[in-house]
């Protein structure tokens, strides 16, 4: 009897030469094999009749051959076997290309059933290479099939074969992970049933009770994997600085935090008091005030001489929060210091030195920070801004920097809670869910091209005052397939025809990175009226006087884009707009959905039924274990239930001792093994 991690090649029937084929899959074990699950399913379960069928159609036919097969050599490498066949409603000519063996397979006067495209004419029906087998033996017709993304080397059949081979050997091992109680309260089907159905369903009711208990599985695991790594973090010692009086720090503001960033802080702040190292997401719309929440964290932990990183994905963000940062920290004795790549060796030294003697309170920077030689003395607080732009393993390497230190990940991206839990389970979740005073919302409008001249116009106006716009495009080049506003044609027809009389930038993401700076750097100094640019601006840039957003091609883009793109304008006093050019208007159902809410959360919630959670992932889905059947845009029902199933289990038994949990924590514990960089 095979065990779950016998290679494949020794499972009964499969061999070394089939194993290499697996191999190219990523199928390298009986576990491997058996999970990796069908992308969609061929209904041949039902039989026509030859006289029902018309061109065009996949059918299966059960039909008696009534003439010999005949076998006919065209020319070199071209063989033709063809047969009639007949059943009480008609007849059809069946060939079959390069497979003389099948003159001999089928026999006048016996039955079979055939599966495949019905081609020819209504009077003349006809099949080519059908799938064959003898009447009723439904491994391949008569049944539900599997169909698997596979290479070209191996083909459907042969991998339908291979996977009854390995199911064979499954008969008794594979393991309950399921405590019973979760099983028997979600009504889910056992382990050895899911696995056979999910591949070879009896029919379309199991096949639904095999993916509803794998899906579940799969999420049920993962979320109490995660909690489970917040009780190892738990378990690890924190820096614990002194108590502070955070109220110097909120008097020496020119304003007052609203109540959701003083919530947020008290959490952060008992966080830190507990002993255990801080995991915090910060989640807030754009110009929710997360950066202040951070530097709040920033100034308790330098109460008690400790240090703080604070990494940001581009040199224009790291910039930006230094500005930002040096304001609100200096007047309270903090050295805040700047260190990115395109710093001079002299510069970098002098800081690295600072660093490294305590002198520097908080470092703000970008991938520089996590260069060899960039010391802290002391750190005991690590902040990653729009951290979906980082990998788990930067994160890591920052982290490494200290003595398990604090940590804030901050991300302006809204993420539906539900999903939230899932792609950061393993941090506690703070959600700033209010705009400070003062910050109006950006009116919306989606318009078609009958509107042109008067956006135009409004464009003009805006400028005359002394106000700046964004024009974004979706695309760089010009592209003969689609039809849509490219970033450098575009660009020339402002510059030159558009608005010969004002001041027109270019930035694109082909730039060099020097170059997109600059551009960036200029348009903030108010060096340009109008700046032409791609989703290259889409994240934390902040030009107070821009106050127009004009989006081309609407329809080409998500909603979290859309809104992230929005959140560029109505960052300062002045009123702010935001123009949608779509074909069909506010028609456009993303575009209507602008138009209505200036909301992230019900934009994201709205977002994830559209295109599903991709958009929500970017890089830090890496570091997590990939899903291998469950669809989290269309099983988002059964991640809430497995998730509160996780919470009620855990909560009854935090370490999965009892009898019945074993198999559970096995398989965490695999999970673990197999997912080092997300789990460290």
């Amino acid at each position: 009897m095979a065990e779950l991690e016998t290679e494949v090649r020794y499972i009964r029937g499969i061999g070394e030469q089939r194993a290499k084929l697996l191999r190219k899959l990523g199928i390298a074990s009986l576990r491997d094999l058996i999970c990796y699950f069908p992308r969609a399913y061929d209904d041949r379960s039902v039989f026509r009749s030859i006289d029902s069928l018309v061109p065009d159609e996949t059918a299966c036919i059960r039909a008696m051959v009534v003439s010999p097969p005949r076998l006919s050599h065209i020319r070199k490498g071209l063989d033709l076997v063809k047969l009639r066949v007949s059943d009480d409603g008609g007849s059809m000519e069946i060939t079959f290309f390069n497979q003389p063996y099948v003159r001999d397979s089928l026999k006048p006067g016996q039955y079979y059933d055939f599966y495949g495209r019905v081609g020819g004419s209504p009077r003349r029906l006809e099949m080519t290479n059908p799938i064959f087998e003898p009447e009723g033996k439904n491994e391949l017709t008569g049944r539900i099939m599997p169909v698997y993304r596979l290479t070209a080397s191996l083909g459907q059949n042969l991998f339908a074969k291979t996977m009854r081979q390995g199911l064979d050997e499954i008969e008794g091992i594979i393991p309950e992970v399921l405590p019973s109680s979760v099983r028997e309260a979600h009504k889910l089907a056992h382990a050895d049933f899911a696995y056979h159905n999910i591949h070879f369903p009896a029919d379309s009711e199991s096949l639904s009770l095999a993916r509803r208990r794998l899906v579940f599985e799969e999420l049920f695991v993962l979320a109490c994997a995660l909690r489970f790594l917040k009780e190892r973090r738990i378990e690890k010692s924190g820096l614990v600085p002194k108590d502070a009086d955070i109220s110097k720090f909120y008097s020496a503001l020119p304003f007052s935090p609203t109540g959701a960033q003083r919530r947020v802080i008290d959490q952060m702040i008992s966080d830190m008091r507990s002993g255990k190292p801080m995991r915090r997401l910060i989640q807030g719309d754009v110009g929710s005030g997360k950066t202040l929440c951070a530097a709040a964290a920033a100034y308790y932990v330098f109460c008690s001489g400790f240090q703080t990183a604070f990494m940001a994905p581009t040199e224009i963000l790291a910039q930006q929060h230094f500005g930002t940062l040096e304001k609100m920290l200096s007047p309270l004795g903090m050295k805040v210091s700047l260190l990115t790549g395109s710093m001079s060796q002299k510069q970098k030294r002098e800081i690295r030195e600072a660093l490294a003697e305590g002198e520097i309170d908080i470092l703000i920077g970008t991938h520089a920070i996590l260069s060899s030689g960039v010391d802290f003395k002391n750190l005991a607080l690590v902040i990653t801004d729009e951290q979906h732009r980082f990998g788990v393993s930067q994160r890591s390497l920052l982290t490494e920097k200290g003595e398990n230190p604090h940590m804030i990940v901050m991300s302006a991206t809204p993420i539906p809670r539900t999903l939230a839990l899932i792609i950061y389970g393993e941090l506690d979740i703070s959600v700033i869910d209010e705009l400070p005073p003062g910050r109006q919302a950006v009116e919306t409008f989606g318009v078609d091209e009958k509107y042109r001249t008067r956006i135009i116009n409004f464009t003009r106006k805006l400028v005359s005052e002394g106000r700046q716009a964004y024009f974004v495009c979706p695309m760089i080049e010009e592209s003969e397939a689609l039809n849509l506003k490219a970033a450098e044609k575009y660009f020339e027809q402002m510059r030159t025809k558009i608005f010969p009389d004002l001041r027109v930038a270019l930035l694109h993401g082909r730039m060099k990175a020097s170059e997109k700076d600059e551009v960036m750097a200029s348009f903030m100094r108010g060096e340009a009226d109008i700046l032409i640019t791609t989703t290259v601006i889409e994240v934390g840039v902040d030009v107070p006087n821009a106050t127009l957003m004009v989006i081309e091609n609407a329809e080409r883009f998500g909603l979290s884009q859309l809104h992230q793109l929005r959140g560029r304008v109505g960052r300062g006093s002045h009123k702010s707009y935001c123009i949608l050019f779509c074909e069909d208007g506010p028609a456009n159902p993303r575009v209507g959905i602008m138009c209505k809410t200036n909301d992230g959360f019900k934009i994201s919630e709205e977002d994830l039924k559209i295109r599903g959670p991709g958009d929500f992932f970017g890089s830090r889905q890496h570091g997590l274990p990939e899903m291998k059947i469950a669809d989290l845009s269309a099983d988002m029902k059964v991640l809430t239930e497995a998730q509160n199933a996780a919470i009620e289990l855990l909560a009854g038994d935090p370490d999965l001792s009892a009898p019945g949990n074993q198999a559970l924590r096995r398989r965490i514990e695999e999970l673990f093994e197999l997912n080092q960089g997300a789990f460290s």
